[in-house]
C-alpha cells in the first residue's frame, strides 16, 4: 500500500539537472547529457550499460557518430563518464541523434527528457526474424524520474507506462510506427527511507503514472525532429 504523502510539489527545483557536455570524436562534434542526482536512487533501464534495476548514482545520455562501429558500448560510455566525472555505477545510453535538442516536460513532480531521432522507425510487430547479437546505438532515449519510492514491480510497469505515453506521441505527431529498432528506458524513482513507503502502481491511471505518462508524452512531442 502506498503511504500517505503530500503532494508534490510544482515550483520545485527540477530533479533531472542535467550537464551538458561536448567532446570531439571520429571527426564529430558530439554532445551528451550527465545527470548525477547521487545516492538515494533506483533505477530500472533497458540501457547497454548500467541495465536492469539497481541502485544507480548517474545517467550519461551519448550521441555517437553515424555509422558507429564499435563492439564494446558499455566500455566506451564507462570511459566517457568517467571523464565527465561520474563515479559508482550508473547508466549509459546512445544515440546517434543530436542530444542537445533534447525534448523536456514535468507533471505534478515527475519529469522526462527525451532525444529523438526518428529516421528508422516502425512497428515493434513485423513478419521479419530479428538479429543476433548487439543493436546499433539507441533513437529515442527517455530517462524520467520520480520524486517518490516505487517497488519493483512499480518500476517495471513505469516502463511499460513510459513506452505507452510515447507511442501515443508518436501518433499524435502523424507517425506511422511505434519506436525504433533501438530505442531505450531509464526510470528513476527515490530509495525507500525511513517513514516512507513504496508505491505499488505505476501504470498510467494510477498517481504517479499517470504523472509520468504526461510528462513522457510532452517530452517526446517536443523532441521529435518536426517539433522543432
Amino acid at each position: 500500500m502506498s503511504a500517505l504523502l503530500p503532494p508534490p510539489r510544482t515550483d520545485a527545483a527540477p530533479l533531472l539537472d542535467l550537464e551538458r557536455l561536448t567532446r570531439t570524436e571520429d571527426g564529430e562534434r558530439l554532445h551528451a547529457l550527465l545527470w548525477r542526482p547521487g545516492p538515494g536512487w533506483r533505477m530500472v533501464s533497458s540501457a547497454v550499460l548500467g541495465g536492469g534495476l539497481a541502485e544507480r548514482a548517474w545517467v550519461l545520455n551519448a550521441q555517437v557518430a553515424h555509422g558507429y562501429r564499435r563492439t564494446d558500448p558499455a566500455r566506451h560510455l564507462a570511459d566517457l563518464a568517467r571523464a565527465a566525472g561520474a563515479r559508482g555505477p550508473g547508466v549509459g545510453l546512445m544515440t546517434a541523434a543530436d542530444v542537445s535538442a533534447f525534448g523536456r516536460a514535468r507533471d505534478g513532480g515527475a519529469e522526462a527528457v527525451v532525444t529523438a531521432g526518428i529516421s528508422v522507425r516502425g512497428w515493434a510487430a513485423v513478419p521479419a526474424e530479428g538479429a543476433a547479437g548487439a543493436a546499433p546505438p539507441g533513437t529515442i532515449n527517455i530517462v524520467a524520474a520520480l520524486p517518490v519510492a516505487l517497488s519493483d514491480a512499480a518500476l517495471v510497469n513505469a516502463v511499460m507506462t513510459a513506452t505507452e505515453a510515447k507511442v501515443q506521441a508518436l501518433l499524435d505527431a502523424g507517425l506511422d510506427c511505434s519506436g525504433t529498432p533501438t530505442d531505450a528506458v531509464c526510470v528513476a524513482a527515490r530509495t525507500t527511507g525511513d517513514g516512507v513507503g513504496e508505491h505499488a502502481f505505476a501504470g498510467p491511471r494510477s498517481e504517479w503514472g499517470a504523472r509520468l505518462a504526461r510528462a513522457v508524452h510532452r517530452a517526446v512531442g517536443a523532441a521529435l525532429p518536426a517539433a522543432r
